[in-house]
């Protein structure tokens, strides 16, 4: 496979995976609760990483705007999930935090998700994961670089 082709098929691979990805995604959101869709698992995942956040930061973990992070976290807080708070360092600032039905919920979900990564995997050897899992963060570090361009 000359370099081209091979340029050619990781863009496919990498265009296959991140279409699955994001079916994959809006599958977990509605498993945490049916009243969520599309990115709502992964706001949520951050929130939990991050612990209480500003949602300012949210938006710009995600590339998103004010607006659409906080119309997202307005439904995740009405639905129970997410605790708005005013942040103690900037009043005018707020930081959420998953709530502990929220964290619950994220976690289930999160294990189902786990659970199929291990299937997946299994039979792959513990370097290949290892292997593989360096250069997907090699690759998304770069991606994250390229975009702040």
């Amino acid at each position: 496979m000359s370099d081209e082709e091979s340029l050619v098929a990781v863009e496919r691979e990498v265009a296959l995976m991140f279409r699955r990805g994001r079916a994959r995604v809006a599958e977990l959101s509605r498993r945490v609760h049916p009243g969520l869709e599309g990115m709502a698992y992964s706001l949520l995942g951050y929130i939990e990483q991050a612990g209480p956040v500003r949602v300012t930061d949210v938006g710009v973990h995600f590339s998103v705007g004010k607006a659409t992070v906080s119309r997202q976290v307005r439904t995740l807080e009405e639905l129970g999930l997410v605790a708005r708070e005013t942040d103690p360092l900037d009043r005018r600032a707020a930081l959420v935090s998953l709530t502990e039905d929220g964290r619950r919920r994220y976690l289930a979900a999160q294990d189902v998700r786990m659970r199929r990564v291990r299937e997946v995997m299994g039979g792959w050897s513990p370097e290949d994961v290892t292997r593989f899992a360096e250069l997907l963060h090699r690759f998304n570090d770069i991606l994250g670089e390229s975009a702040a361009d």
